[in-house]
């Protein structure tokens, strides 16, 4: 909830608002139906989350009755239309306030640009990262169309939506930026778009000491130097070829054999290359310079030098966290890319909650994490979730000696009783529970 409390109220407002518009266009149209609230939404949402731990062909098999396929979760949870009629409608941004698309400050992003933003000021203002953090590229896959999808042939999911994240040793997300194509706000300035989205994504680490891993699609020495004066560190490969490199590394006139190391230093910045399968070229200002020479094992097999067995061990954040976020992913098929981005954004959420937990002691796996936020809204299971709006009580599962704040009732009559978590109060759920709350709503 320090993440997605305002989001919530964002989701029904312009759900709400996008299915007025669609009652407007259609002058013989249905009969309206009620507008979602905050509890539906929750509602809807503990759905989403829990279809990522129960793979479904069609989301229709999520209700159906068939004996293999059926989930009384579900059915329990929501009924059927009513959740489509949400999924159809969910909206993230008022569709009349776009604005021309040939503005020079036309943002591609801006129909989840709000909740993005969102996201992205919170995951900062909850967590103190890792000294070790690195910096990488991720695809969240979708087919549709899109001007900013790209195609990655050389990735595992070759179509999709850009995503540059800034993670640290947990796995936590601390800042990301989508790759809407073509920035025409810099296409004037001297620096490269790599090193401008380093640069942005490195606005909020700035004078804390922090150390920078990236691969040769962000690393130069202009970048390194630059982020040494805001007093980051650098280490990454390096593509030989970057302006900056001396002259030999971009000729490539080195002819190694396996384990040779050949260093150059400018002031405190390192460039080396070393050769084990390939030439490998690195570029640190974080490490002292390593000696030059040829360096195997009695099997010779190359030394792997100390510069290249950190970046190793630090570079995989980035990876680790796309893994974690993909474990139980609740994406499916769909032709909206904003519905498409919003729930990756909630999966990656869900998966900063758990690390942001754990870093507060909690013993919990992800998957008993995510589990937790799903609460069978069903008299058999004991467990309701009260209309937030009103109270905020919550319900666990009854034993059969509880006895009843109200009827004082404890086994002679055959109703379901509760205990509330807030008020410490056992309650039967026939009457006695609304009586004693002053009758607030409840699913």
């Amino acid at each position: 909830m320090l993440y997605f409390a305002g989001i919530i109220r964002l989701l029904v407002e312009e759900t709400n608002r996008y299915y007025h518009q669609h009652l407007d266009r259609r002058q013989d149209g249905p009969s309206p139906r009620p507008d979602v609230t905050e509890s539906e939404m929750f509602l809807f949402l503990g759905t989403i989350i829990q279809r990522g731990h129960d793979n479904r062909d069609r989301l229709k098999d999520y209700w159906s009755t068939l004996e293999q396929f059926a989930t009384p979760f579900y059915s329990k949870t929501m009924k059927r239309n009513r959740f489509l009629h949400i999924l159809r409608f969910l909206h993230f941004a008022d569709n009349s306030a776009e604005i021309d698309r040939n503005a020079d400050s036309y943002d591609r992003l801006w129909k989840i640009r709000t909740i993005f933003d969102t996201l992205n000021d919170a995951f900062e203002k909850y967590y103190n990262p890792s000294e070790h953090l690195a910096i990488d590229e991720i695809i969240v896959k979708y087919k549709g169309r899109v001007v900013f999808r790209q195609y990655i042939p050389k990735k595992h999911k070759r179509f999709g939506i850009k995503i540059f994240k800034i993670c640290d040793a947990a796995g936590y997300t601390y800042d990301m930026k989508v790759y809407l194509g073509k920035d025409r706000t810099r296409a004037s300035q001297d620096v490269t778009a790599t090193h401008a989205t380093v640069r942005d994504l490195c606005r909020r680490i700035e004078g804390v000491g922090h150390k920078l891993y990236m691969d040769n699609f962000f690393s130069s020495p202009d970048l390194f130097d630059e982020l040494m004066t805001k007093n980051i560190t650098c280490c990454g490969t390096v593509r030989p070829n970057r302006k900056g490199l001396p002259d030999d590394f971009r000729r490539r006139k080195f002819r190694l054999k396996i384990g040779d190391i050949r260093v150059r230093v400018r002031q405190n910045l390192t460039a080396l290359v070393w050769k084990e399968k390939r030439h490998v070229y690195m570029l640190t200002n974080m490490h002292s310079p390593p000696a030059e020479g040829s360096f195997s094992d009695e099997h010779g097999n190359a030394i792997k030098p100390a510069i290249v067995a950190n970046y190793n061990k630090h570079m995989g954040y980035v990876d680790k966290a796309d893994r974690m976020t993909n474990s139980y992913n609740i994406c499916r098929r769909t032709w909206k890319w904003t519905n498409k981005l919003f729930f990756h954004l909630l999966d990656l959420t869900i998966l900063n909650s758990y690390i942001l937990l754990s870093s507060c002691g909690a013993k919990l796996s992800h998957r008993e994490f995510r589990l937790a936020f799903v609460r069978t809204p069903a008299v058999s299971s004991g467990s309701f979730r009260i209309e937030e709006a009103k109270q905020q009580h919550w319900s666990t599962s009854s034993t059969s000696k509880l006895r009843c704040r109200v009827c004082s009732s404890r086994g002679k009559r055959r109703t379901v009783r509760i205990k509330c978590v807030k008020c410490d109060v056992g309650l039967c759920i026939s009457g006695c529970f609304q009586d004693f709350h002053a009758k607030p709503t409840f699913r």
